[in-house]
């Protein structure tokens, strides 16, 4: 079983950089202002040999029962329960303060392991902040910068005296040896999207069955985008919740200028992307934004209309949702739409069936004899327009990749194909191949003239 340190401490001294030097990556948000982190994110971590996961929390801080400050610490005392060992931080350059004696007796009474590490350690002013912190009585502090990587060797042996022995390493398994079946049973890897308070973590947190997600009426709520593993009758989701998108001149701050590049990797990191909409507020304007976003990443789509809970209940009111949806969003039309509730788990199934239909679908690969024979029949009912008095030739069409479908058309001039008719023939692939709602690429490539060498040249 793998071993679980959890990095505690008051808040801004440092813990999620931390967290990024030992995952190798910067998963998670950092920045000046206290508080940058709410819900806690795990990762893989690696220090020298040593293998282990690490969970980064929200700073420990008080807060009235019921509060968003209060929920938060309720997720770091969640982290702490699922971790064998703590490395609890303190800022050195700021020495102690008395939210660090009172976290310290919090660390004492959890009855694990603790790492007592002063961060940011670097010059004279860390290095009596450091000898400070023996007053805590949790041993030797390692002194450490996180953001320099100073110290790594002494967190190293610290780490190293708490952790069992190495069990013998298994043979690896060759990736060229997986088999097709293998690949279709590994996680499928989701993003949910959406404007600001769109209910995207409460329907993640209905999914996991817990409050493992920090929910709230206001918005923004959510910074870093968070993953976690979800099994939903038999099949394996990996699952990332996103900060809210909004207009990009309404965003002024640096951390939510950061939670949106965080949320902008993910869907590029996703398979699905599940734009959340509000259901007394859908198809606004950013939501067609975002939607046409995820449709340029080349990603499957899946439309979900959230808080239908709140919804007067009228006759047609589903069929209508679908019409709105290819009346807006025509470059991913037949995208399936859900109307969901996160917060009574309404429509979830509809929701994950959806899911796995449009990852289906967007893994698809057509025929090449098929899809030449819908070629020449689409051709001739609808022949390429002439430009500038010449006739286009269109040659033949295949298919070079899935994620999305991906197709090569060779024709005599690719820079004179009308953008309509490249749509119509969009169109058509869709309805003949049955892929609706999935971005497809057509690539022009022009067809090389086997005469062109003999051409005259000018006397």
């Amino acid at each position: 079983m793998s071993f679980t340190i959890a990095i505690i401490g008051r808040p801004n001294v440092g813990k999620s950089t931390l967290f990024n030097r030992l995952v190798g990556q910067k998963l998670a948000l950092v920045d000046d202002e206290p508080g940058v982190t709410r819900d806690r994110r795990e990762g893989s971590a690696r220090l020298g040999d040593l293998e282990f996961t690490v969970i980064d929390t929200a700073g420990l801080d008080e807060g009235a029962k019921g509060s968003l400050t209060a929920r938060m610490q309720e997720q770091t005392e969640t982290a702490i329960g699922l971790a064998d060992a703590l490395m609890f931080v303190i800022d050195a350059r700021a020495g102690l303060t008395p939210n660090d004696r009172a976290f310290a007796d919090f660390a004492r009474r959890a009855n694990k392991p603790v790492v007592l590490v002063a961060n940011k350690s670097e010059g004279k002013h860390g290095e009596i902040g450091a000898m400070e912190s023996y007053a805590l009585g949790l041993g030797d502090p390692v002194q450490i910068s996180a953001e320099h990587g100073e110290g790594m060797s002494e967190l190293y042996d610290a780490l190293a005296a708490l952790m069992p022995e190495p069990a013998e390493e298994a043979e690896e398994l060759d990736d060229d040896a997986v088999s097709d079946e293998d690949l279709a049973q590994r996680p499928i890897r989701v993003a949910i999207v959406g404007r600001p308070n769109a209910g995207k973590s409460t329907l993640i947190n209905y999914l996991l069955g817990e409050e493992r997600l920090l929910t709230s009426a206001e918005a923004g709520t959510t910074r870093d985008s968070i993953s976690v593993e979800i099994t939903w009758q038999g099949r394996d989701f990996r699952v990332f919740d996103t900060a809210g998108l909004r207009r990009r001149s309404r965003i002024e701050e640096k951390l939510e200028k950061l939670s949106v590049a965080d949320a902008l990797r993910a869907i590029r990191f996703a398979e699905v992307v599940v734009l959340v909409m509000d259901a007394q507020n859908r198809f606004e304007e950013q939501d067609l934004r975002i939607a046409d976003l995820i449709e340029r990443e080349g990603r499957a789509i899946v439309l979900a209309v959230n808080k239908w809970d709140l919804m007067e209940r009228k006759p047609h009111l589903i069929s209508a949702l679908r019409s709105d949806a290819d009346h807006w969003l025509p470059q991913v039309k037949g995208a399936p739409i859900v109307a969901v509730s996160g917060l009574m788990g309404e429509g979830i199934d509809r929701l994950m069936a959806a899911i796995q239909d449009a990852y289906a679908i967007w893994n698809k690969r057509v025929p090449t004899a098929a899809l030449n024979r819908w070629f020449e029949q689409a051709i001739q009912a609808n022949p390429p327009p002439a430009v500038s008095g010449r006739r286009l030739k269109l040659n033949y069409i295949t298919q070079t990749k899935g994620r999305p479908p991906s197709f090569v058309l060779f024709c005599s001039r690719a820079d004179a194909v009308p953008q309509s008719y490249l749509r119509y023939l969009t169109n058509g692939l869709r309805e003949a191949f049955e892929l609706p709602g999935t971005p497809i690429r057509i690539t022009l490539r022009e067809k090389a003239n086997p005469f062109a060498h003999k051409r005259k040249r000018p006397s």
